[in-house]
């Protein structure tokens, strides 16, 4: 049973690191692209 429920953590821990990588990848290219267009005036 405990192995059940390290399995479960550990499947947490990595869901929730790859939901964070992904919500922070596009918030990187939107700041590139605010830049990028602040650069352009």
């Amino acid at each position: 049973m405990a192995t059940f429920i390290f399995i479960i953590v550990l499947l947490h821990l990595v869901a929730g690191f790859g939901y964070l990588i992904y919500k922070l990848s596009p918030a990187k290219k939107t700041e590139n692209s605010i830049n990028s267009s602040e650069s352009e005036k």
